[in-house]
Protein backbone atom coordinates (compact mmCIF):
# COMPACT_ATOMS: atom_id res chain seq x y z
CA UNK A 1 0.00 0.00 0.00
CA UNK A 2 1.43 3.75 -0.92
CA UNK A 3 -0.13 6.80 0.85
CA UNK A 4 1.33 10.23 -0.15
CA UNK A 5 2.93 11.90 2.95
CA UNK A 6 5.51 14.50 4.10
CA UNK A 7 6.23 14.75 7.91
CA UNK A 8 8.71 14.73 9.97
CA UNK A 9 10.57 11.40 9.67
CA UNK A 10 13.32 8.89 11.65
CA UNK A 11 16.60 9.87 10.11
CA UNK A 12 17.83 6.28 9.01
CA UNK A 13 17.73 6.53 5.36
CA UNK A 14 19.02 4.69 2.33
CA UNK A 15 22.29 5.73 0.71
CA UNK A 16 20.84 7.13 -2.29
CA UNK A 17 18.90 9.32 -0.06
CA UNK A 18 15.30 8.21 -1.83
CA UNK A 19 13.83 6.58 1.20
CA UNK A 20 13.26 7.56 4.57
CA UNK A 21 11.65 5.50 7.65
CA UNK A 22 8.19 6.63 8.68
CA UNK A 23 6.90 7.83 12.59
CA UNK A 24 4.15 5.27 13.93
CA UNK A 25 2.18 8.68 14.56
CA UNK A 26 2.22 9.56 11.09
CA UNK A 27 1.59 6.15 9.84
CA UNK A 28 -1.80 6.26 11.90
CA UNK A 29 -2.50 9.98 10.43
CA UNK A 30 -2.15 8.92 6.92
CA UNK A 31 -4.60 5.52 7.76
CA UNK A 32 -7.24 7.53 9.11
CA UNK A 33 -7.25 9.95 6.57
CA UNK A 34 -7.84 7.90 4.00
CA UNK A 35 -10.29 5.33 5.92
CA UNK A 36 -12.42 8.62 6.76
CA UNK A 37 -12.26 9.79 3.08
CA UNK A 38 -10.36 13.18 3.89
CA UNK A 39 -10.66 16.02 0.85
CA UNK A 40 -6.69 17.04 -0.22
CA UNK A 41 -6.03 20.58 0.73
CA UNK A 42 -4.99 22.79 -2.51
CA UNK A 43 -1.42 23.73 -2.08
CA UNK A 44 -0.20 27.25 -1.82
CA UNK A 45 2.48 28.14 -4.50
CA UNK A 46 5.54 29.17 -2.02
CA UNK A 47 8.96 29.66 -2.84
CA UNK A 48 12.08 28.97 -0.26
CA UNK A 49 16.03 30.26 -0.64
CA UNK A 50 19.01 28.98 0.11
CA UNK A 51 21.02 31.29 1.34
CA UNK A 52 25.26 30.47 0.93
CA UNK A 53 28.77 31.69 1.84
CA UNK A 54 31.96 30.21 1.40
CA UNK A 55 33.69 28.97 4.87
CA UNK A 56 37.29 28.40 4.13
CA UNK A 57 37.49 25.88 1.27
CA UNK A 58 34.01 24.65 1.77
CA UNK A 59 30.27 26.68 2.16
CA UNK A 60 27.94 26.89 4.72
CA UNK A 61 24.02 26.88 4.11
CA UNK A 62 21.64 29.32 6.49
CA UNK A 63 19.03 27.54 8.20
CA UNK A 64 15.98 28.76 10.32
CA UNK A 65 13.94 26.61 12.92
CA UNK A 66 10.50 27.04 12.36
CA UNK A 67 8.79 28.11 16.04
CA UNK A 68 6.57 24.83 17.68
CA UNK A 69 3.03 26.76 16.53
CA UNK A 70 3.56 26.90 12.82
CA UNK A 71 2.72 24.83 10.52
CA UNK A 72 5.94 22.11 10.44
CA UNK A 73 7.60 23.70 13.97
CA UNK A 74 10.64 22.35 15.49
CA UNK A 75 12.03 21.70 11.86
CA UNK A 76 14.63 23.46 10.48
CA UNK A 77 14.52 24.84 7.10
CA UNK A 78 15.28 27.26 4.37
CA UNK A 79 13.76 31.08 5.01
CA UNK A 80 10.78 30.98 2.60
CA UNK A 81 7.11 31.07 2.16
CA UNK A 82 3.82 31.04 0.32
CA UNK A 83 3.58 33.67 -2.88
CA UNK A 84 1.65 36.94 -1.44
CA UNK A 85 -0.78 38.36 -4.09
CA UNK A 86 1.35 41.29 -4.41
CA UNK A 87 4.06 39.85 -5.94
CA UNK A 88 2.08 39.29 -9.35
CA UNK A 89 3.18 43.24 -9.36
CA UNK A 90 3.35 44.05 -13.26
CA UNK A 91 5.34 47.17 -12.60
CA UNK A 92 8.36 45.67 -10.64
CA UNK A 93 11.41 47.18 -11.43
CA UNK A 94 13.23 43.47 -12.75
CA UNK A 95 16.81 42.49 -14.06
CA UNK A 96 17.99 39.33 -14.89
CA UNK A 97 15.93 36.94 -16.70
CA UNK A 98 12.87 37.91 -18.31
CA UNK A 99 10.03 36.62 -16.46
CA UNK A 100 9.36 34.49 -19.25
CA UNK A 101 12.26 32.84 -19.25
CA UNK A 102 12.16 31.84 -16.02
CA UNK A 103 8.94 30.13 -16.61
CA UNK A 104 10.82 28.04 -19.27
CA UNK A 105 12.85 27.12 -16.14
CA UNK A 106 9.84 26.30 -13.88
CA UNK A 107 6.89 25.65 -16.09
CA UNK A 108 4.89 28.04 -15.27
CA UNK A 109 3.66 30.99 -17.20
CA UNK A 110 5.27 34.14 -17.19
CA UNK A 111 3.06 36.43 -14.82
CA UNK A 112 2.96 33.09 -12.57
CA UNK A 113 7.03 32.36 -12.65
CA UNK A 114 7.34 36.10 -12.06
CA UNK A 115 5.25 36.07 -8.90
CA UNK A 116 7.35 32.99 -7.54
CA UNK A 117 10.51 34.57 -8.36
CA UNK A 118 8.97 37.70 -6.55
CA UNK A 119 8.00 35.55 -3.59
CA UNK A 120 11.52 33.88 -2.96
CA UNK A 121 13.50 37.53 -2.91
CA UNK A 122 10.59 39.33 -1.00
CA UNK A 123 10.71 36.31 1.41
CA UNK A 124 14.76 36.08 1.83
CA UNK A 125 14.42 39.53 3.04
CA UNK A 126 11.40 39.26 5.53
CA UNK A 127 13.35 36.55 7.03
CA UNK A 128 16.29 36.64 6.72
CA UNK A 129 17.40 40.23 6.31
CA UNK A 130 19.14 40.08 2.80
CA UNK A 131 17.84 42.19 0.01
CA UNK A 132 18.56 40.86 -3.92
CA UNK A 133 18.15 43.70 -5.19
CA UNK A 134 20.59 46.70 -6.90
CA UNK A 135 20.25 50.45 -7.90
CA UNK A 136 21.25 49.10 -11.73
CA UNK A 137 21.72 45.62 -13.50
CA UNK A 138 25.04 44.40 -12.07
CA UNK A 139 24.98 45.78 -8.62
CA UNK A 140 23.81 44.95 -4.77
CA UNK A 141 22.81 47.02 -2.05
CA UNK A 142 25.19 46.64 0.87
CA UNK A 143 24.02 46.46 4.01
CA UNK A 144 20.44 46.42 4.87
CA UNK A 145 20.46 46.73 8.86
CA UNK A 146 20.04 50.42 10.00
CA UNK A 147 16.76 51.01 11.13
CA UNK A 148 15.40 52.60 8.12
CA UNK A 149 15.86 49.61 6.31
CA UNK A 150 14.12 47.68 9.31
CA UNK A 151 11.09 49.43 9.77
CA UNK A 152 10.50 49.16 5.44
CA UNK A 153 11.13 45.56 6.40
CA UNK A 154 8.50 45.72 8.97
CA UNK A 155 6.30 46.93 7.13
CA UNK A 156 6.66 44.68 4.81
CA UNK A 157 5.92 41.44 6.66
CA UNK A 158 2.36 43.52 8.07
CA UNK A 159 1.66 43.51 4.23
CA UNK A 160 1.48 47.46 4.76
CA UNK A 161 4.03 47.79 2.02
CA UNK A 162 4.41 45.68 -1.31
CA UNK A 163 8.33 44.59 -1.99
CA UNK A 164 7.29 46.11 -5.12
CA UNK A 165 6.86 49.51 -3.77
CA UNK A 166 9.91 49.12 -1.57
CA UNK A 167 11.97 48.68 -4.36
CA UNK A 168 10.43 51.31 -6.20
CA UNK A 169 10.74 53.96 -3.37
CA UNK A 170 14.47 53.33 -3.22
CA UNK A 171 15.33 52.99 -6.82
CA UNK A 172 15.90 49.20 -6.48
CA UNK A 173 15.53 46.23 -9.34
CA UNK A 174 15.10 43.14 -8.17
CA UNK A 175 18.13 41.05 -9.30
CA UNK A 176 16.09 37.86 -10.28
CA UNK A 177 20.27 36.59 -11.84
CA UNK A 178 21.12 36.15 -7.96
CA UNK A 179 18.52 32.95 -7.67
CA UNK A 180 18.89 30.03 -9.30
CA UNK A 181 16.38 27.73 -9.76
CA UNK A 182 17.14 24.03 -8.17
CA UNK A 183 13.68 21.74 -7.45
CA UNK A 184 9.88 21.60 -6.62
CA UNK A 185 8.47 19.79 -3.89
CA UNK A 186 5.11 19.53 -3.23
CA UNK A 187 3.57 18.48 -0.10
CA UNK A 188 1.25 15.44 -0.15
CA UNK A 189 -2.25 14.80 -0.17
CA UNK A 190 -3.24 13.87 3.48
CA UNK A 191 -1.67 16.67 5.20
CA UNK A 192 -3.95 19.65 6.13
CA UNK A 193 -1.47 22.28 4.91
CA UNK A 194 -0.21 21.79 2.00
CA UNK A 195 2.88 23.80 -0.22
CA UNK A 196 3.67 23.62 -4.19
CA UNK A 197 7.38 25.19 -2.57
CA UNK A 198 10.18 25.94 -5.51
CA UNK A 199 13.65 25.94 -4.12
CA UNK A 200 16.01 28.47 -5.45
CA UNK A 201 20.08 28.70 -4.56
CA UNK A 202 21.88 32.12 -3.69
CA UNK A 203 24.93 33.00 -2.55
CA UNK A 204 24.97 36.17 0.29
CA UNK A 205 25.65 39.49 -1.67
CA UNK A 206 29.04 41.19 -0.46
CA UNK A 207 28.47 43.74 2.24
CA UNK A 208 25.05 41.82 3.94
CA UNK A 209 24.66 39.55 6.16
CA UNK A 210 21.77 37.29 8.31
CA UNK A 211 19.95 38.81 10.85
CA UNK A 212 17.68 36.74 13.12
CA UNK A 213 14.38 39.16 11.94
CA UNK A 214 11.95 36.82 11.66
CA UNK A 215 8.97 36.09 14.28
CA UNK A 216 8.64 32.69 12.77
CA UNK A 217 11.40 31.28 13.63
CA UNK A 218 13.34 30.15 17.13
CA UNK A 219 16.57 29.74 16.13
CA UNK A 220 19.19 30.75 13.29
CA UNK A 221 22.39 29.35 12.08
CA UNK A 222 25.19 28.89 9.55
CA UNK A 223 26.03 25.27 9.06
CA UNK A 224 27.91 23.46 6.27
CA UNK A 225 25.51 20.79 4.42
CA UNK A 226 27.29 17.69 5.59
CA UNK A 227 27.58 19.01 9.26
CA UNK A 228 23.41 19.77 9.09
CA UNK A 229 23.21 16.04 7.97
CA UNK A 230 25.31 14.46 10.46
CA UNK A 231 23.46 16.58 13.14
CA UNK A 232 20.29 15.21 11.56
CA UNK A 233 21.41 11.67 11.62
CA UNK A 234 22.09 12.06 14.76
CA UNK A 235 18.89 13.12 16.18
CA UNK A 236 20.52 16.60 16.94
CA UNK A 237 18.39 18.64 14.10
CA UNK A 238 14.79 17.93 12.80
CA UNK A 239 14.49 17.92 9.15
CA UNK A 240 11.42 17.18 6.44
CA UNK A 241 12.59 15.15 3.65
CA UNK A 242 13.11 18.62 1.17
CA UNK A 243 15.42 19.45 3.51
CA UNK A 244 17.32 16.52 4.13
CA UNK A 245 17.84 15.56 0.07
CA UNK A 246 17.84 19.55 -0.91
CA UNK A 247 20.88 19.42 1.78
CA UNK A 248 22.88 16.21 0.07
CA UNK A 249 21.98 17.55 -3.28
CA UNK A 250 24.13 20.95 -2.74
CA UNK A 251 27.12 18.68 -0.73
CA UNK A 252 27.52 16.34 -3.35
CA UNK A 253 28.40 19.37 -5.77
CA UNK A 254 31.40 20.21 -3.71
CA UNK A 255 31.96 23.69 -3.68
CA UNK A 256 29.80 27.20 -4.43
CA UNK A 257 30.97 26.82 -8.02
CA UNK A 258 29.54 23.66 -8.34
CA UNK A 259 26.36 24.33 -6.76
CA UNK A 260 25.70 27.18 -9.39
CA UNK A 261 27.09 25.00 -12.21
CA UNK A 262 24.76 22.21 -11.05
CA UNK A 263 21.56 24.72 -10.75
CA UNK A 264 22.27 25.55 -14.24
CA UNK A 265 21.04 22.12 -15.61
CA UNK A 266 18.27 21.26 -12.67
CA UNK A 267 14.86 20.36 -13.08
CA UNK A 268 13.18 22.89 -11.31
CA UNK A 269 9.59 22.02 -12.91
CA UNK A 270 8.79 18.66 -12.14
CA UNK A 271 7.71 18.14 -8.85
CA UNK A 272 9.17 15.76 -6.04
CA UNK A 273 6.29 14.40 -3.70
CA UNK A 274 7.08 11.13 -0.98
CA UNK A 275 5.20 8.81 -0.79
CA UNK A 276 4.72 6.79 2.01
CA UNK A 277 5.06 3.18 1.34
CA UNK A 278 2.93 0.50 4.21
CA UNK A 279 4.33 -3.03 3.59
CA UNK A 280 2.31 -5.70 4.94
CA UNK A 281 5.60 -7.33 6.55
CA UNK A 282 7.84 -4.54 6.95
CA UNK A 283 8.98 -0.97 8.12
CA UNK A 284 6.71 2.13 6.51
CA UNK A 285 8.89 4.16 4.73
CA UNK A 286 8.86 7.20 2.59
CA UNK A 287 9.53 6.72 -0.68
CA UNK A 288 10.69 10.17 -2.98
CA UNK A 289 8.86 10.07 -6.43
Amino acid sequence: MTIDSEQPTAHREDPAGRTFVAPPALVEHARRFHAEGGVPATPRVAATVLLLRPAGADFEVYVIRRVAAMAFGGMYAFPGGGVDPSDSQVHLDWSGPSPAQWGDRLGLAAGPAQAVVCAAAREVFEEAGVLLAGPAAQTVVGDVSSDDWESARSALVRRELRFADLLAGRDLTVRSDLLRPWSRWITPEFEPRRFDTYFFVALLPEGQRTRDVSGEADHTMWVRPADALARAAAGELAMLPPTLVTLTEVAAAGDLAGVLAAADSRDAATPVTPRLELPADGEPRFILH
